[in-house]
This record gives structure tokens, C-alpha cells and sequence, in this order.
């Protein structure tokens, strides 16, 4: 799994100046792949492994079942360090990394990531194709909003919770131009990364139902799920339609789910936040989303 944390810390790289492919750092450098302005990202995100295909145990019975459990937390320990398929992402630019653990709310389990000035994430690379289970679905719950917190810039690009789904590049798809800056990213970074990708964030001052380009690429795109402090200190459950999102964001057709990611940062603003997430599951039932 070390491959696939690095190649998710590459991304970070190439998406945030690096910081938001999801996630990216401050280093500006030129940069191949996404034609990202000339500036190579973060340091770190979520470039997943192509090649990582799910492997939880009981995926089979899920899928037969018409859901894919990608972030089965309700089922882990809490004596766990990580739950089962999982990844840290840190990244080697910034000393303070949120903290991820396994607690228990209620009669479940789930994430608490607590992030003080600091930036880290928790990646499971996988293959999905987005039109056998289009939606995802997910609960999570915040203790606080950022009041720096600002989607149109850079320096206010931190949120008290978001989730990261990244897509493969299809080089059937692909123009050749396209084609030849993935291949001089992997030659650049040692393997692959991301396509594009989608970013859930709870805004702290953005209305929900916005979508925007992440100010450092716009090719992670982000949708405003819950806006501000309404909701703060409540398990919120979403239901995602991320076929319809790909293809608002971006015109086209999506290509294969390549990773997913959750985030709790705040190394932009300084300032600092909680927050929890419970299980994560694709499926093809379309009843609520968006």
C-alpha cells in the first residue's frame, strides 16, 4: 500500500500548487499534467492506483447486492489504527498532520479527524465505474465551520470536512495533447495520477449548492454540499449522484473512479477543526440524490 500512498501524496502535489488534487502544496513548479497554469500543485493528493481493484472482504455479497462498501468504518475496532482499506496521507511540506481515529458514536464506529493548523487525509485507491453505481452516499458531522474558510481562494482553501472522488484518465478517450501530459506526469512523479476529480466539502461560507473550480485547478471541481453553521453538530447523511456531477462539472461523460479520499484541513487559515465520518458506499440506487 506504500505505492498507493505515495502516488495520492503525488497528486496533492499536482492538485493544490499542489493543494487540491485534492489536496496540493505550496510549491510552485512547472506543471505537465493538468496544464495546471504552469504550477505544479500542493504537494500531495490523491493520485490513486489504476491498477488497485477493491478488495474488502464481503464486496462480492455487496455487489450482488447493487452498493459497493468502499468505507466500512462501522465495522472496525476502535482499537484500530486505520480502518481496513485505508491510507494516511501526509504531506513532507507541512509539519502538522490532522489526526485520523477510529471512535465510537453511539452504537457505530467511525472517523474523527482533528486538525489544528495542519493537513493530512485518509485515501482507498479503487476501481469503480461510475455507470454501474453512479451514486454515492455518505453521513459525516462537523463541531465547527471555518470563518477564513473561502472557496475562491487559495488561502481560504480549507474545510472542516470533504470527500474526494478521483477519475482515471481513458486514453481512448483522451486527446493526444492530454495523452502526452499524463505520460510525462508519470514519468515525473514514478506513477499515475488522477484524471480529474470531485470534491463534497461542507462550506463554511459558501451556500450549499454551489460548484466551483478549486482555486488552484480546475480540474478538481467541488460542490458545496451542506453551507455554513445550520447544520453544525449533526450527523448529516448525502446522497450524491456522481455520474450527474461529473458531467455538470465537467461536459462529458465520466471515466472510472479511480480513488476516494476524505479530508479535514486547515493549514491555509490557521485556524482549526473536528470532524466525523461514517460509512461511505457507492451503489445504483438513485432514490434522494441529487
Amino acid at each position: 500500500m506504500k505505492q498507493s500512498v505515495q502516488t495520492w501524496s503525488n497528486i496533492y502535489l499536482v492538485s493544490q500548487s499542489a493543494r487540491d488534487m485534492i489536496l496540493l502544496s505550496r510549491q510552485q513548479s512547472v506543471f505537465i499534467s493538468w496544464s495546471l497554469r504552469g504550477t505544479l500543485l500542493k504537494c500531495g493528493f490523491h493520485a490513486l492506483v489504476l491498477s488497485c481493484l477493491l478488495t474488502m472482504s464481503g464486496m462480492t455479497h455487496a455487489q450482488s447486492l447493487g452498493y459497493l462498501e468502499v468505507g466500512q468504518f462501522s465495522s472496525a475496532k476502535i482499537t484500530e489504527n486505520l480502518p481496513a482499506g485505508w491510507e494516511p496521507l501526509t504531506f513532507s511540506n507541512i509539519e502538522r498532520h490532522t489526526n485520523y481515529s477510529l471512535v465510537n458514536a453511539g452504537q457505530t464506529v467511525v472517523v474523527k479527524a482533528d486538525s489544528n493548523q495542519s493537513a493530512s487525509g485518509l485515501t482507498r485507491a479503487i476501481s469503480i465505474d461510475p455507470a454501474k453505481y453512479p451514486v454515492i452516499q455518505w453521513q459525516w458531522k462537523v463541531d465547527n465551520i471555518l470563518q477564513k474558510g473561502d472557496v475562491t481562494h487559495k488561502d481560504g482553501d480549507d474545510y472542516s470536512a470533504r470527500i474526494y472522488i478521483t477519475f482515471a484518465l481513458d486514453p481512448d478517450r483522451a486527446g493526444y495533447l492530454e495523452r502526452l501530459k499524463h505520460e510525462a506526469t508519470k514519468v515525473i512523479f514514478g506513477q499515475d495520477i488522477p484524471y480529474r476529480a470531485i470534491s463534497y466539502i461542507w462550506g463554511s461560507n459558501s451556500p450549499a449548492g454551489t460548484m466551483i473550480a478549486n482555486p488552484y485547478t480546475d480540474r478538481v471541481m467541488m460542490f458545496v454540499v451542506q453551507g455554513g453553521d445550520e447544520k453544525v453538530r449533526q450527523w448529516v447523511t448525502e446522497k450524491r449522484n456522481i455520474h450527474k456531477d461529473y458531467k455538470q462539472a465537467f461536459g462529458e461523460e465520466p471515466t472510472m473512479i479511480s480513488g476516494v479520499a476524505i479530508m479535514t484541513d486547515t493549514d491555509n487559515t490557521r485556524e482549526s477543526a473536528i470532524a466525523w465520518y461514517g460509512d461511505i458506499i457507492f451503489t445504483n440506487d438513485q432514490t434522494g440524490s441529487n
